[in-house]
């Protein structure tokens, strides 16, 4: 990691070694991962005692379950005996858990419960699964696995007012979508931190989005959006890369282009708005919550992007169409028109990440410069290069 950092060029492309060497992947889980928050779930997800999810990334793997007394809480996957995974299963409803090798069975606080024919002295209250910082904000669940998290608190005091319109703790997700992509994750994450590539890239997205364009081009466009986003309830402020605790956040409305209230293929509505707002003003949100985190926000639903490590050139794409609790599949909106976008976009981001390693593979490869529309990515690796870097 020490030669590799060495050669990184200020405002270039990170060299080879960062998206093929299996050392760096480690490190990646171990030292970015692992102390970075990340978005597991929604609460609606877990709205029963008893109720669990898991989250995998890496070798990684989280348990998230609501107690007996209504706690959400976060624990390593790992059995404190000779660490099998205890939850198999992706989500359900359990009383307690029991590890399917040998037994050890567990609180839903994580706390031992019991472990068959231990020798004396051993001590079941120091055996308890390893609790994971757990952070819920407007029903969005995030966990940390490092001893002492990022900071989360100045930054999410500043985006709260500007979130609370969209009522996120009332959502419910409606389709969840995987797309494996053999690339690096950080090549993922760095395709979706710009939008230089969209207008070559994403023709169905560019139809509707103004944010493939520079942002001194679109000046009457976002003066409009103002005025309309105004009108049905939302605030026009904004949160633009804030850091503080190595916990960035980014939180921006930017408009759609005309005749295009959502995103949608047609541009009409898509399903009920959201929150408190009054209807649709035409604009959609980019919100991030630390790096690994992305949401796009519009007046009828949210998308929530995760570029989830699996291996070194392995990574799995999670998108998550959420829309207001209570709206129904067939009644209140189509699925195939509420997906139709980001699938479509996803499915372009499947291969141009793809097409992207296959040339960082190569060893005539060298970090080309960025350009000013990708500086999501120039802070990115700010923040990635800060916490990996010997």
């Amino acid at each position: 990691m020490g030669s590799l950092t060495a050669q990184v060029r200020e405002g270039h492309a990170l060299p080879r070694g960062f998206y093929t060497e299996h050392d760096v992947y480690n490190a990646d889980i171990r030292d970015y991962w692992n102390a970075s928050w990340i978005w597991v779930g929604h609460i609606s997800q877990l709205p029963e005692p008893g109720d669990f999810i898991t989250f995998d990334y890496g070798p990684e793997s989280v348990i998230i379950a609501r107690d007996r007394d209504g706690n959400l809480s976060a624990f390593q996957n790992v059995c404190r005996h000779r660490g099998s995974r205890v939850c198999i299963e992706s989500a359900g409803n359990a009383r307690v858990f029991s590890c399917p090798y040998h037994a050890w069975t567990y609180e839903l606080t994580g706390k031992l419960r019991r472990a068959r024919e231990m020798p004396e002295g051993f001590d079941p209250a120091a055996h308890g699964l390893l609790p994971v910082h757990l952070r819920e904000f407007h029903g969005m669940i995030f966990v940390c696995a490092a001893n002492t998290p990022p900071d989360l608190d100045a930054g999410l005091a500043k985006l709260d007012p500007l979130v609370a319109p969209f009522g996120l703790a009332d959502l419910t997700i409606a389709h969840t979508a995987r797309y494996p992509v053999p690339a690096n994750w950080k090549l993922a994450l760095e395709n979706y931190m710009e939008c230089y590539h969209c207008a070559p890239a994403h023709l169905d997205f560019a139809r509707s989005h103004s944010i493939k364009d520079p942002h001194d081009l679109n000046a009457d466009l976002i003066a409009d959006l103002a005025a309309r986003s105004r009108a049905i309830g939302l605030p026009v402020e904004e949160v633009v890369q804030y850091c503080a605790g190595s916990a960035s956040l980014f939180f921006k409305r930017y408009p759609l282009f005309e005749g295009y209230q959502t995103g949608s293929r047609t541009g009409a509505p898509l399903a009920p708005p959201l929150g408190t707002l009054t209807g649709h003003d035409g604009g959609a949100t980019d919100m991030q919550i630390g790096l690994l985190n992305n949401f796009l926000i519009y007046a009828d639903h949210v998308v929530g992007y995760r570029f989830v490590p699996t291996g070194v050139q392995e990574t799995r794409i999670e998108v998550v169409w959420m829309v207001r609790a209570g709206a129904e599949a067939g009644r209140d909106y189509d699925m195939g028109d509420l997906t139709w976008l980001w699938h479509v976009t996803s499915m372009d981001d499947e291969r141009i990440i793809r097409h992207n390693q296959e040339g960082v593979n190569s060893h005539h490869f060298h970090p080309g410069p960025l350009s000013e529309m990708e500086w999501g990515i120039r802070a990115f690796y700010d923040d990635y290069l800060g916490r990996v870097s010997p």
